[in-house]
């Protein structure tokens, strides 16, 4: 979902850059804390970033101007809260765009609200809302990693229908056209994340059970 370079009006990529500024400042300061106050997960935040790197790195072709792709985010919200994730998740975008041609940098912003802004906001909801059902770690990861996905395909088909309103039916129905076509590729991606996330959790509960623990996620087991 990431959309190509040049192809939103200046107004419209100055706006979402605007609207995404105050997230990513305030997601570097939480980083800056996070680090300082647990210095011992700094591993796992460097894992959260690559981890969202490495899986939106898969583009699927979708329609001009934009693309199909997982979005890794809901896994770094759940581990270190959505703020983290906006500065994570502008970082991923920039190498992308500078390394991958994924996206660009007069879309840079919008990009990143729809995909370290509203996806990981969405995605922690969604985990928080899980959890307070009675749903354990892993059921409340999958909703976390399927509705990120979806969260910012829907936010990302908004853009776009904001910036090209379809000649007859307007925003409304360029809207429906572009979450339409997405669908295609998104909806099967999403639930294909949320079970990846499921897996990756899954390890992570073996193998990094202490770091889950101080993150708040599991609860320490009784002393034996």
């Amino acid at each position: 979902m990431h959309i190509a370079e040049g192809f939103l009006p200046v107004p419209h990529a100055v706006g979402w850059t605007l609207a995404a500024a105050p997230f990513v400042v305030h997601g570097a300061r939480r980083v800056v804390v996070e680090v300082r106050e647990r210095p011992e997960a700094t591993l796992l935040l460097g894992a959260a970033g690559a981890f969202t790197f490495v899986l939106s790195a898969v583009k699927l072709p979708s329609f001009t101007g934009s693309s199909s792709h997982p979005t890794g985010t809901g896994a770094g919200a759940v581990l270190f809260r959505p703020p983290v994730m906006a500065l994570l998740g502008t970082i991923v975008l920039l190498f992308q765009a500078l390394l991958l041609a994924h996206g660009g940098l007069t879309t840079l912003g919008a990009n990143a609200f729809a995909f370290a802004v509203v996806g990981p906001w969405a995605g922690y909801g969604a985990y928080r809302l899980t959890r307070a059902l009675g749903g354990g770690l892993l059921p409340g990861v999958f909703a976390a990693m399927a509705v990120a996905d979806l969260a910012t395909y829907v936010t990302t088909a908004g853009q776009l229908a904001l910036a090209l309103p379809d000649a007859e039916t307007g925003v409304p129905g360029a809207l429906v056209k572009f979450l339409s076509v997405f669908a295609l590729t998104q909806v099967p991606l999403a639930v294909g994340e949320g079970l990846l996330g499921v897996l990756l959790f899954r390890a992570l509960t073996t193998n990094a059970r202490p770091e889950l623990e101080r993150l708040g996620l599991l609860r320490p087991e009784p002393a034996r």
